[in-house]
């Protein structure tokens, strides 16, 4: 069995891949050639939380999970929130073949999915992104959405005015995009072309009225039932796709509660952002419409990630280990 750390993650999962293949593993679920029940999720104190999420996919049903603990508090040390492996097993005799680093896949495939959606959704002409949040995601979904659209102006807002400052400052250095910081959330939100909320609130940081017609919405940072990150009324006023329909039905923290506020109905959510790809559903059907895709995260996304990183690790020669 190979292990495969987060260097050779972050080496050889380039987001122009990791777009490329999220794409091909999203038009594989949405087309029924995956097996996946919906992810187990142990809820601690603290918000900390530990996660199972299992899978198969592909003719030759490729199989693994990715166990994963989720510690919203780790950025204070320096640590990704996110902690854990995906396990990969070998199809014909079922044996563990690699164990990858699941931190640094799920912060680049999670931006490359909004990215992949983006393209797909947005409209060509959007050139202004605004990132909710500055932590580990707001990174990755600046580098991974800057694959799919030239943008003239980046905001980034927050509830912390001096972390934003920080983020807009070094994103600036390393992207050479024109990042800035924006104190007012409402302000940043009436801004944007493009919308990402990558944050860890429980209440709606995104309000309906701020945000203008022929946007387009990443909805991100909450995974599980529960905390919200926009309000009902902009997920009454959007075309909502989902990446995992039967996902976001029970798990889609925004849909259930607008749908609990009366709302919506099931009916709500479209479709899947695979059908999109696949030219089986518009992901954009007038240019002032509002556009949401939600993202919870998906097996599909580990498993095509893992699989490719598996490859390349034996195409490298990386040593295996006795198990």
């Amino acid at each position: 069995m190979r292990v495969i750390g987060r260097d050779f993650v972050r080496e050889h999962l380039t987001y122009p891949d990791a777009i490329r293949l999220v794409r091909a593993g999203m038009m594989a679920l949405s087309n029924g050639q995956s097996i996946q029940p919906l992810r187990s999720i142990l809820r601690m104190a603290e918000g900390r939380m530990f996660g199972l999420m299992p899978g198969a996919l592909g003719e030759w049903q490729e199989f693994g999970a990715k166990l994963v603990s989720v510690f919203p508090n780790n950025s204070a040390a320096g640590l990704q929130s996110h902690q854990g492996g995906i396990l990969m097993f070998e199809p014909e005799t079922g044996k563990p073949v690699a164990l990858v680093h699941a931190g640094e896949v799920t912060g680049i495939r999670t931006g490359a999915a909004s990215a992949a959606a983006t393209d797909a959704m947005a409209r060509a002409d959007a050139e202004v992104l605004t990132l909710v949040g500055y932590g580990e995601q707001a990174v990755s979904h600046l580098h991974a959405l800057a694959e799919v659209r030239p943008f003239r102006t980046v905001w980034v807002t927050g509830r912390s005015p001096e972390k934003a400052e920080a983020f807009a400052a070094t994103q600036s250095r390393l992207t050479g995009l024109d990042v800035r910081a924006e104190p007012d959330i409402d302000r940043a939100v009436a801004q944007a072309d493009i919308l990402c909320t990558v944050t860890a609130s429980s209440e709606p940081v995104v309000k309906s009225e701020h945000v203008k017609p022929g946007t387009h919405v990443n909805v991100v940072g909450s995974s599980y039932a529960g905390p919200v990150e926009i309000d009902n009324a902009l997920v009454a006023r959007s075309r909502f796709i989902a990446d995992h329909r039967a996902g976001v039905l029970e798990q889609g923290a925004e849909f259930l509660s607008a749908k609990a506020g009366g709302l919506v109905d099931d009916d709500h959510v479209v479709g899947e952002i695979g059908q999109v790809y696949m030219g089986q559903l518009a992901g954009r059907i007038s240019a002032d419409e509002i556009t949401v895709y939600k993202s919870l995260g998906h097996i599909v996304q580990d498993l095509v990630c893992g699989q490719f990183l598996h490859d390349k690790a034996e195409e490298l020669g990386l040593p295996e280990l006795d198990f």
